[in-house]
Parts: structure tokens; sequence; C-alpha cells
């Protein structure tokens, strides 16, 4: 049975979408649409540049989409077998000049919180001398920034593409609310995230929030050490509780304004335990507990956009069973998610994600996307959002939302 959105106790009471504009102080609710890419440009080694080179090719197609109002780019902007390195950041900065539209992003964990292992240039924790081997290059300097340092990195990543806080990147930035502008003044160490953000159009209210996936919310301890350092023990907290304060202020702010619906962006996927046991999972279960929560109270759809497992997929994974839809190999177009029941269990992926975070939800007004990443073909998500419109909950639509996947001759 197909599900059903309310769009809300004042647009229900006046029963046309044409006065719908009136219940949020006359903001215009007209359609729109967005692109939505992540985890591109990847490499499969430090000297892979295969898809960097096409990525100017994926931001002129975007450009040449005249109904695209902005692009939102879901964290990774290089793969996990590439060096962290400040060259690379700025060249990254560079090509997304070029996006016509504001372009909007959240950092991933292969930019800064990965950095530190040996794949990406960092190094790793030698046991019998109890130091990091550091990964060096043919002079005996240090390969990634910092020697792969997390923090370090992440002061790099705002340093080049969130210099200018309460903007958007791209050639015509439009104007955002930074939690670096925003923050909790009883939190003022909130202020450091600068690179969380939100804004609002038509009536739709957006967050992105820095979460980074594949090592439990950045639990794994850096280099291999034995336990984590107090150093990342303390990124951790200060950043969770950050992000909860933000998501929880996005949707205070949803709600006060009579918004017809919230996209939530991030990179982290919290479901895909990445061949490894659920347990990889356990760190983000407390940002799927607030989501579900907040989501159920604001009683409208909730659209929640990832990248981080590189494989398109959609999904409610706070409702058990409900409809799952993946792409069975990369750029084909999806099929059920228990028809390849099989192959998604090899990697400790049921069909069902709730599977992998139950936690008694029963959430409806809830979808969640898997933007495709990391290989070929290049692609970009193109989500049409009509505030009014009440679409039913499918493969390729969730009410006031629709999409399709365009992947571009390069």
């Amino acid at each position: 049975m197909k599900n059903r959105f309310a769009l809300g106790a004042c647009a229900l009471a006046l029963g046309s979408a044409i006065a719908l504009t009136a219940c949020g102080g006359g903001d215009s609710v007209s359609p729109f649409t967005v692109a939505v890419i992540g985890d591109v440009p990847y490499g499969t080694s430090p000297t892979d540049n295969s898809q960097f080179l096409k990525n100017p090719g994926l931001i002129a197609a975007i450009n040449q989409d005249k109904d695209i109002a902005f692009t939102m780019h879901a964290g990774d902007i290089h793969s996990g077998k590439e060096y962290c390195t400040e060259s690379y950041d700025r060249s990254i900065y560079q090509q997304w000049s070029a996006f016509a539209k504001p372009l909007l992003y959240t950092p991933g964990d292969n930019e800064w919180a990965d950095c530190h292992k040996v794949k990406q240039g960092g190094g790793s924790y030698d046991a019998a001398t109890g130091q990091i081997k550091y990964v060096l290059d043919a002079n005996g300097q240090p390969v990634s920034y910092a020697k792969g340092d997390p923090l370090e990195n992440l002061k790099l990543v705002r340093s080049i593409f969130f210099a200018k806080p309460g903007l958007s990147l791209g050639a015509s930035p439009m104007n955002v609310e930074s939690q670096a502008q925003a923050y909790d003044k009883n939190n003022p160490a909130d202020a450091a995230f600068v690179e969380n953000t939100f804004w609002q159009k038509a009536r739709v209210s957006f967050v992105t929030l820095n979460l980074p996936g594949g090592s439990n919310d950045d639990t794994d301890p850096w280099y291999g050490t034995p336990a984590m350092s107090d150093a990342q023990k303390a990124e951790v907290a200060a950043r969770d509780a950050a992000n909860l304060r933000w998501l929880d202020r996005a949707f205070a702010r949803a709600t006060a304004d009579n918004d017809l619906a919230m996209v939530i962006l991030m990179q982290a996927d919290m479901w895909d335990a990445d061949g490894k046991d659920a347990q990889h999972l356990t760190e983000y279960k407390k940002y799927i507990d607030r989501i579900a929560a907040l989501a159920k109270t604001f009683g409208r759809p909730v659209l929640l956009i990832n990248g981080d497992s590189h494989v398109y997929r959609t999904d409610n994974p706070l409702r058990k069973g409900a409809p799952c839809f993946i792409e069975p190999t990369p750029g084909a177009s999806a099929v059920t998610c228990a028809s390849v029941a099989a192959t998604l269990a090899k990697d400790n992926n049921p069909a069902d994600p709730y599977d992998n975070q139950p936690g008694g939800y029963n959430v409806p007004n809830f979808r969640r996307i898997v933007v495709h990443g990391s290989t070929f073909p290049l692609e970009y998500l193109r989500l049409t959002i009509d505030p009014t419109a009440n679409n039913g909950d499918t493969e390729n639509a969730f009410g006031p939302f629709r999409w399709t996947r365009v992947q571009p001759a390069l």
C-alpha cells in the first residue's frame, strides 16, 4: 500500500495547493530542481586521475541543465586509496568554481577523518616501538598533509572550502546559515563547525552535517593505535554534540516556519556495514534515534541523502520491511533489494537496512537516497521538489520529491 503524507494542519484546513502560500508568510512554493553528487571524483590509486579529468565534464553537464537551482555534494572528493594533499584539495576547489549555480558541500571521511590511513598517505602504528610509521616519499617527506593528521586535514578543508562562512561554493554563491555564525551561545565550541549549514527554498528546509562514514563515526583509532587518543575522543565528542544541536535547530526552524519538507545531507551511510559486523555501526545510532524522533514529530516528509557506500539505493531504514531499490551493478537500473539479497549479505548488508540498525522505529514520513559514486559512469541525481505535491512512496518518488539518475556522456 502506498504511503501518503499530510501537508500539515494549515494546508489541510485550507484544502488547496494555491492557498499554501498563505500558511508560511507568503513564501513561494514553486517547484525547483537540484543536482546531487557524492564520492566523486575517485581514483583507484594515488596516480589514477581518470575521474578527476572527467569531473569538469560532469560539472558542465550539470550547468547545461538549466532547471538546476543548485548542486549538493555529499562528501568524499577523492577515494580512500589517494593521498590527502593541499594541492589536490585546492584543485577540486578550482574545478568547483566552474559550477554556474551554487554548490553546497559537506565533507566526507576521505578528505579528513581517514587521512591517517596508510592507503591515504598517513601511517601505521608500530607495536614494537610504540611510534607511528608515516608514509614517506623518495625524499623522506610525508606524502600527505600534516602526516595525515585528521584534525589538521579538517582545518585544511575548512580553510579552502569554507573560507567564507554563510556562503555556498560555486560561481554564483548563495547565502546559507553556518553553524559558525548561528551556534548555540551556551556552547561556543560549536562555532568551529563552519561546514554545518542550513538554508530554505520554497518552504523546504535543508541541513548539512559533518558525519564521516566508514569509521563508525570516526571512532576507529587513528593510525591503528591500540585505542583512541585523547585528541580523537575530543574530536568525536565535540562534533557529535555540535551536529545534534544543529539538527535540532534545523527541525525547530522548519517547524516554526511551517515548512513542508526537510532534506538532510551527510556523507555517512549509517546502515552500511561495509563488509564488517553491524557492530561497526553502533556509534551512528545516536543520530538515527534523533532523526527518527525529530522526523516523527515534524510529521512531514523528510529526505536523507548520503554517499559513502557508493551504490545508488533508495529505501526507508526507519521502517521495517519498507520498499528498497538498489543498482545491481554500477550505473545499472535499480532492482529490488530483495532480488540481490544474497549479494548484499556478503557485505553484512541485509536487503532490509532496518536489520542493521533495529531500534523499534516506525517512521513512514522518511526516505533515504544513497547517491551513486566512486565508479564510472559518473552521474548526478536530478531531484525535483514540488512542495505542494504528494507523490506516492515509489522507486523514484516520495512526498514532494521526484528524482531521476542522469549519466551524461563525458
